[in-house]
């Protein structure tokens, strides 16, 4: 039954779902590719900082038995000079080994708190519950996959021993501290190789981890369905803001139409009213559009209310795109919007002065020599 369900999972999992999985803390996580990070981690800086946290402790045990011979008086200013001396030492490295192994736990999973996994669980405590885990079948293949590391390990280090162990038998002839720094070289040679290989393998364990994660939150077709309309929204309820917003529309255009000048239309997709105040306007201003059921209302009112309809199909496509309701017309579209208005008023028997050449106007000319022209 699990296999068929698991068969029907066969899309990708959604970006949602996987911010859900990351919420409940599913996340791929190897602790492999950790303990990797953190020995090859400290190896390395073990080469850069061991010789001077050699000489630091070698000083630091000179000190102690020549140079600081402990006495009630001075037992106390010894010991924080010998903790300075000592963290001082080993201080960088450790500051250094933990921040890289903070950095390599976060490259897996991000900085991630899951409170959820914080709260008791009785189930934990159950002895039967671990022995089911210890010896169920995932149990099983992780003890054959941790025993097969090991083996990949020990046939790493086998392999390592005998060019070492030439190595190391030619010191015999060398001066003790020369024979000692071979010897360190090549310790940190097999632990390095190691490490590497460690390394290795957490970053295919981590790679097998992710994958059994994508895997187990794949969906079914219906599922993605569902997670979609739940991002976008119920259809229902979209349709019936659109209902309102429709309402809403219809219910301005019938207050601001007959107050216009002249609808300029499409002549059926679009329809835009204008309206034209010269005393407290500055430019012709739009009081309703819009397009199809709405544009048919729009030119409705208005043949009912006799305010003129000029078809431009140009310009009624650029006012829709350029004006919300309630703007102004902008300055590339004066020219054309001027020329439908002095049309409008010229069979309408609605002359107006241009403003210049009234008192009014002249005196705007004389304030605002360089104001937004009017139509």
């Amino acid at each position: 039954m699990a296999d068929e369900e698991q068969e029907d999972r066969t899309e990708d999992p959604t970006p949602r779902r996987l911010e859900e999985a990351r919420e409940e803390g599913r996340i791929a996580h190897s602790v492999e590719l950790t303990a990797g990070v953190s020995v090859c981690a400290a190896i390395v800086l073990l080469k850069l900082f061991g010789p001077a946290i050699a000489d630091s402790w070698l000083a630091l045990t000179r000190m102690l038995a020549e140079d600081m011979p402990l006495t009630s008086a001075t037992l106390w200013t010894d010991s924080l000079r010998v903790i300075a001396i000592g963290g001082g030492a080993i201080g960088p490295f450790l500051a250094a080994l933990v921040f890289l192994v903070i950095v390599g736990g976060l490259s897996q999973s991000g900085l991630l708190l899951v409170w959820k996994k914080l709260q008791p669980d009785a189930s934990r405590l159950n002895p039967l519950s671990g022995f089911q885990r210890i010896f169920s079948l995932e149990g099983l293949q992780r003890l054959a996959i941790s025993v097969l590391k090991l083996l990949l390990l020990c046939w790493i280090a086998y392999a390592s021993v005998p060019r070492a162990a030439e190595q190391l038998l030619s010191t015999s002839e060398l001066p003790a501290a020369l024979g000692f720094a071979l010897g360190m070289e090549l310790l940190y040679r097999l632990s390095l190789n190691l490490a590497v290989a460690l390394l290795l393998l957490g970053v295919l364990d981590y790679a097998i981890q992710r994958w059994k994660l994508m895997r187990s939150l794949r969906m079914t077709k219906q599922e993605v369905r569902e997670e979609m309309k739940r991002m976008e929204g119920d259809p229902q309820l979209k349709q019936r803001r659109k209902q309102i917003q429709m309402k809403l529309a219809m219910q301005r255009a019938a207050q601001e139409v007959p107050k216009a000048d002249v609808v300029v239309t499409n002549p059926t997709e679009y329809a835009v009213a204008l309206r034209y105040d010269d005393g407290n306007m500055g430019a012709p201003r739009v009081v309703a559009k819009g397009t199809d059921r709405l544009a048919l209302r729009i030119r409705e009112i208005a043949a009912k209310h006799g305010v003129p309809i000029v078809q431009r199909p140009p310009l009624a496509r650029a006012l829709y795109a350029a004006c919300e309701v309630g703007e102004e017309i902008p300055g590339p579209l004066y020219k054309a919007v001027a020329e439908v208005l002095a049309y409008v008023y010229q069979i309408s028997g609605k002359v107006r002065k241009p403003a210049d050449q009234t008192s009014e106007g002249r005196a705007t000319r004389k304030r605002n020599p360089r104001g937004r022209a009017r139509v």
